[in-house]
């Protein structure tokens, strides 16, 4: 008998967590780390030196919590869920260069 599982799907905690940040909107997370900065940048002005460093070093895992957010609505949580509706995933365009390609075999007559 195999420890090994091939079930690739996510555990209770961690699908808890995708159901509720998916809830957030992607800006959310853009404007917490300008907040951040500009505190940074306001505690610094007003002399208080090490609370500007802490403050300014939120900015960093805002950004990282809102790619984060963006993974779980475009292949996380949101993505099964749509799969579950029918939805289909269209397959990207072709490159728009691909309409200049020179063929592959002679045309001329």
């Amino acid at each position: 008998m195999s420890v090994i599982q091939n079930d690739h799907s996510e555990g209770p905690v961690a699908k808890a967590i995708e159901n509720q940040t998916s809830k957030l909107p992607s800006d959310l997370f853009l404007w917490a780390a300008v907040g951040s900065m500009a505190a940074s940048a306001t505690l610094k002005c007003l002399g208080k030196d090490k609370s500007a460093l802490f403050v300014g070093q939120w900015a960093a895992p805002f950004l990282l919590l809102g790619v984060y957010n963006k993974i779980v609505k475009t292949e996380g949580h949101d993505n099964k869920h749509k799969h579950s509706k029918g939805i289909e995933n269209h397959p990207a365009e072709a490159h728009p260069i691909s309409d200049y390609a020179e063929p592959e075999t002679d045309i001329t007559v």
